[in-house]
């Protein structure tokens, strides 16, 4: 795991923290060829979102979100987009490319490990499919598990940090 991926895996909501790691770690474990995993990004503050959001309304460049500062689960720390960084040196967003030619492109390895610890791909999105975006399935609250979205995340109490808190 870079550096990079572990600086961007700190600043997510702690208590999925080490669980990233882990499906980070499983994803580089599982490409045995020239790839391996970056988390390209992860917590995005409401300033950030709302400047993505412009893209493609206010300039003449592609929509590359439809989410508002507050509707997007980057802004609660609970989503990561991802690039392949073949040999360490240039990013890939290849979805087809299988880089260790095990029959299975390595995206598509990466998306089945996301899964089997729970967590959304974009590229199963109907209408506006993101395909380096994961996002947590479920938050773990006191009263049991909250499915993650928007609408129910800003509804949330915070701590000092800014954290929604369980």
């Amino acid at each position: 795991m870079d550096k990079v991926t572990l600086e961007r895996i700190e600043k997510l909501h702690p208590l999925v923290r080490e669980e990233v790691k882990q499906i980070i770690k499983e994803c580089d474990e599982a490409l045995t060829g020239r790839a391996k995993v970056r988390i390209t990004q992860g917590l995005r503050s409401f300033e950030e979102q709302e400047k993505l959001y412009a893209i493609g309304r206010l300039t003449t460049a592609k929509k590359v979100t439809n989410a508002k500062a507050g509707q997007s689960i980057h802004n609660y720390g609970l989503a990561v987009d991802i690039c392949l960084m073949i040999d360490g040196k240039s990013a890939s967003w290849d979805t087809a490319k299988d880089w260790d030619n095990d029959g299975v492109a390595d995206w598509y390895e990466c998306v089945k490990i996301f899964a089997k610890h729970g967590w959304d791909w974009g590229g199963n999105w109907k209408t506006f499919k993101d395909l380096p975006h994961f996002e947590k399935k479920n938050f773990p609250t006191k009263k049991g598990l909250v499915k993650t979205n928007w609408r129910t995340l800003s509804k949330m109490a915070r701590d000092k940090a800014g954290y929604i808190v369980n």
